[in-house]
């Protein structure tokens, strides 16, 4: 089977609204190959993160240092789901994390347990049928 070559070169690549909560709604797409090499190719995390979220943000746009003078007045939880979502839509993120991600918002109680009382302890023992 033969395909239109002009196909591999026209964008496709996904999108998506996110809300920022108090904010409003922002539009971001997945980065490309060639950006995520860009972005793999930055000295640390907190360069990768600026920069991919100035890639993927496509409504605003804003420059590396508008998103970090964005993240500079805002608090963590305002830009990391956007962060997630552009990673997520560039296939970034391993699955086992998404489906933990989902699992903890639909059930957030399963994830952490609570002692039954303030007179719970722990005595230092193995765990009855813990292996020897």
């Amino acid at each position: 089977m033969t395909i239109d070559k002009e196909l591999l070169f026209k964008p496709r690549l996904p999108e998506a609204d996110v809300e920022v909560e108090g904010i409003g709604t922002v539009r971001v797409r997945a980065v490309t190959r060639q950006e995520a090499k860009q972005l793999q190719a930055l000295p640390n995390d907190d360069l990768r993160d600026l920069h991919m979220l100035a890639i993927g943000l496509i409504d605003p746009r804003l420059s590396v240092s508008e998103v970090k003078r964005w993240a500079e007045a805002s608090p963590p939880s305002e830009l990391e789901p956007v962060a997630m979502r552009i990673a997520e839509l560039s296939g970034l993120l391993d699955k086992a994390p998404k489906e933990a991600m989902q699992n903890f918002q639909a059930n957030p109680e399963d994830e952490f347990r609570i002692l039954p009382s303030a007179e719970t302890l722990d005595d230092g023992g193995r765990a009855a049928g813990a292996d020897e």
